[in-house]
């Protein structure tokens, strides 16, 4: 890293605590801090929520899924496709009906302030898991950087630094600051890829019908070629099927666009629920795209890293998998462009990092603190906002510790790992929404209960081994499939009572 490198990301990281010390005047409510006032335009909210999905687990993670595999996640997006429109139909609508600063608020209008306050404790630890998997990959780069390996120390140094900064601007200006500094980020970060990208082919010594013809003649560790996109096989353990897919992963972007908070929360800051729709159908769009430019990525440094016939030279190979994009960064980019790859990096890390923290703390004052604490002024609740921001920040840089120990022992891949993390809430979350949204059924007590049966049936299906199906082996789809499924089924066995008005 040269002056200039160093010089790009320090005005980067000003210029994100600029705009939330900029917005600090505008936080006059709690409306304010955690809904924006509903003054985001939908691009914008389309934009952040591109950013909040794609932490560092993108940046890194899927060059490495690409790298060691195939295109298969852009299956993914199929998925994701079908949940946003039943998102932007159903759920979208509803929340805004329901005048809700978070979404667990319309769990109390149909199923009582129990299964409201159930869900949104599951999500927090859920979240802070999850959360904490982002952190700690985020961390990586910041060590490779600043101490040149990835050693536990270091890690957890860097650890604390992206954590002080994300906190930084997140406390002063609320979702409001969180949201216009993820505009510039995920502007950052795509135009770091495209560049990166470009600089790949330069140094790649073969036309693109070569590299393609290579990468089609290459085989992933499953036997499938690298340019496979679509992977009809029936083999459940396959991670990224046509038939995961369109059954587990359209689940899971149910949860993650209809009952996280976390990229919820950029929707009910929109004016209304067609701009909050509007904002999930574009982010879907832009993020597809996005997920491309990474997923290039990884396959061009394949060709870079293993055929020296078409890179012209042979390069030394990173021996951690995890690092691949971020040593062909800090080796091959030519100054400027290193600090544009690396700001990149940091925009990725920070915008997942900010949002996770604006959404745990307005669901713990919104939906736990507010209610006991009636009667305060809004300049009060201000403060116990930023107050939230400031220990959920110390909470998520010591889960990400526990992270970084994790990921190391169970081998998987930061892509992987990412996802799988947050299936455990998500699951037994979604099964109750579904219950509230397309059902009459369910109480309080089916919907604590649907949430425990949720994480048990992914437990479950993480380890049949437990049930007498020792040669079954699932992934991600399925675990959300037998979660969502365990959930809504045990939520709908409750006879729903009506319920008294609660003000959000």
């Amino acid at each position: 890293m040269t002056i200039l490198d160093w010089s790009i990301v320090g005005l980067y990281l000003i210029g994100m605590v600029a705009v939330g010390a900029w917005l600090t005047k505008r936080q006059r409510s709690s409306d304010d801090y955690f809904r924006a006032g509903r003054r985001v335009p939908a691009w914008a909210a389309a934009l952040a929520i591109v950013a909040t999905s794609v932490s560092a687990a993108t940046f890194l993670g899927a060059p490495e899924d690409a790298y060691n595999g195939n295109l298969t996640y852009l299956s993914v997006n199929i998925g994701q496709a079908l949940a946003v429109v039943i998102v932007a139909l159903f759920f979208i609508p509803a929340f805004y009906r329901a005048n809700v600063t978070t979404v667990y608020q319309l769990l109390a209008r149909s199923h009582g302030t129990g299964a409201q306050r159930a869900c949104s404790a599951v999500f927090m630890f859920g979240r802070l898991f999850a959360s904490g998997a982002r952190l700690y990959i985020a961390a990586i780069p910041v060590s490779l950087i600043a101490f040149g390996d990835l050693s536990q120390p270091h890690l957890v140094i860097s650890i604390a630094i992206v954590s002080i900064v994300s906190i930084a601007y997140t406390l002063m200006g609320g979702v409001e600051a969180v949201v216009w500094t993820e505009v510039p980020q995920a502007l950052i970060f795509i135009a770091a890829a495209g560049t990166l990208i470009v600089l790949l082919l330069s140094r790649i010594d073969a036309p693109i019908p070569e590299i393609l013809s290579a990468l089609a003649d290459s085989t992933a560790a499953d036997g499938s070629s690298k340019l496979t996109f679509i992977d009809t096989r029936a083999d459940p353990a396959l991670p990224f099927t046509i038939w995961s897919s369109v059954i587990g992963f359209t689940l899971f972007n149910l949860a993650v666009y209809g009952a996280d908070q976390d990229l919820a929360q950029r929707m009910l800051s929109c004016r209304n629920a067609f701009q909050g729709a509007k904002s999930a159908v574009m982010s879907m769009i832009i993020g597809f795209g996005v997920a491309a430019l990474f997923l290039i990525i990884g396959l061009l440094l394949f060709i870079y890293y293993t055929r020296p016939d078409l890179s012209g030279a042979a390069h030394d190979r990173p021996a951690d998998s995890r690092q691949v994009i971020l040593d062909f960064i800090l080796t091959e980019c030519p100054s400027g462009v290193r600090g544009l790859m690396i700001a990149g990096v940091f925009a990725a890390a920070m915008s997942s990092l900010a949002s996770s923290l604006t959404s745990l703390s307005s669901t713990a004052i919104c939906d736990y603190y507010r209610p006991l604490a009636r009667d305060r002024s809004e300049a009060h609740y201000v403060r116990a906002s930023r107050l939230a921001v400031v220990a959920w920040g110390l909470i998520l840089s010591a889960v990400a510790v526990v992270c970084m120990v994790w990921q190391q022992r169970s081998g998987q891949g930061l892509l992987t790992f990412a996802i799988g993390v947050m299936i455990f809430a998500y699951a037994g979350i979604l099964g109750v929404f579904l219950a509230a949204i397309f059902t009459r059924r369910g109480n309080a007590l089916s919907a604590t209960l649907a949430l425990v049966a949720g994480a048990g049936a992914v437990f479950l299906a993480q380890r049949p081994g437990l049930i007498g199906l020792e040669d079954l082996k699932l992934s991600l789809g399925w675990w959300m499939l037998a979660g969502t499924a365990a959930s809504f089924l045990v939520c709908i066995t409750g006879k729903r009572t009506p319920q008294p008005e609660t003000s959000p």
